[in-house]
């Protein structure tokens, strides 16, 4: 993956773009990153399931619900 960097002198008003590989540790982290975001949709998406779940089986809905626990 191709990494762009951005660079900026207030000195000189210059402004350098570079374009780079990335490497060994930066593409393991961004793909440990890439990992654990989805580990997190998946386990939210499961939470949100669940309560949809339990607040049809009660016959109620999450507006009903958040009225009942304030």
């Amino acid at each position: 993956m191709k990494i762009t960097e951005k660079e900026f002198n207030v000195a000189t008003g210059e402004e350098t773009i570079t374009e780079r590989e990335e490497t060994a540790a930066e593409k393991k982290a961004r793909e440990l990153h890439e990992k654990e975001t989805a580990l997190m949709a998946a386990e939210q998406e499961a939470k949100a399931t669940a309560k949809a779940a339990l607040l049809n089986r009660l016959g109620i809905t999450a507006e009903e619900a958040a009225l009942l626990l304030s």
